[in-house]
């Protein structure tokens, strides 16, 4: 049984995944990364014209099954159970990194570790740790047009995720374009933070104290949806 701050994980964990499922255009081809961006296909609206990209060889990943039809031979690059959309396709994932690495991805929406306020990501080692492995987020760093972070505002030692300059190794040099978390809409413009949008029940106050780095406040801050 979920406990009371499970639940709120899961609260959280769903109205970042909602928020950034709101971002995605028709047309986009979008890769999920692990944690977070895997919530998203389930909140993509039916008729969105959004072909998700997983890099272990899939173009067109649909939401989650249910749990009678879940079939493990299908599964997206970060073993989660998917289904497959009208118009699909399956191939190897040497031609998904070829699509990757040709910039072919027009977003990928990634978890992290940390990111910095010019937007630089940390998202795959943690010093003294055992690796995590950096699968394809470096490929996708250096080559997606478009890079959304997705993740909690602290972690569960409340220690900031959005820094002034990152302690943990970088992904590589490329910065991302937005970051949502459970309480907030950050962008990134011209290397500088600023936030957008405040979740319901939180405030610029409470913002500040949870992010080590320094950032503007839109002259048309909004509240956050969902």
């Amino acid at each position: 049984m979920l406990n009371v701050t499970d639940k709120k994980q899961d609260t959280d964990r769903i109205r970042i995944a909602k928020r950034i499922a709101s971002e995605l255009e028709d047309g986009t081809v979008v890769n999920l990364g692990v944690g977070i961006p895997t919530l998203i296909q389930n909140y993509l609206k039916p008729d969105a014209r959004v072909y998700l990209q997983s890099e272990n060889g899939l173009l067109g990943m649909g939401p989650t099954p249910p749990k009678e039809e879940i079939d493990m031979d299908l599964i997206s690059a970060s073993k989660h159970p998917i289904t497959t959309g009208v118009g699909s396709s399956i191939f190897s994932s040497a031609d998904s990194f070829v699509m990757i690495r040709g910039g072919h991805v027009d977003v990928a929406v990634m978890g992290a570790l940390q990111v910095s306020e010019t937007g630089e990501i940390a998202n795959w080692a943690v010093p003294g740790q055992d690796i995590l492995g950096v699968g394809g987020a470096m490929d996708l760093v250096a080559s997606a047009n478009k890079i959304i972070i997705a993740i909690t505002q602290v972690t569960k030692d409340n220690i900031p995720k959005i820094v002034k300059q990152l302690s943990y190794p970088t992904s590589g040099i490329r910065q991302a374009e937005m970051i949502v978390t459970e309480k907030a809409v950050f962008r990134i413009d011209n290397g500088r933070l600023r936030l957008d949008e405040v979740a319901e029940g939180s405030s610029v106050e409470e913002i500040k104290r949870l992010t080590d780095a320094e950032f503007t406040v839109s002259e048309n801050l909004k509240t956050m949806p969902f």
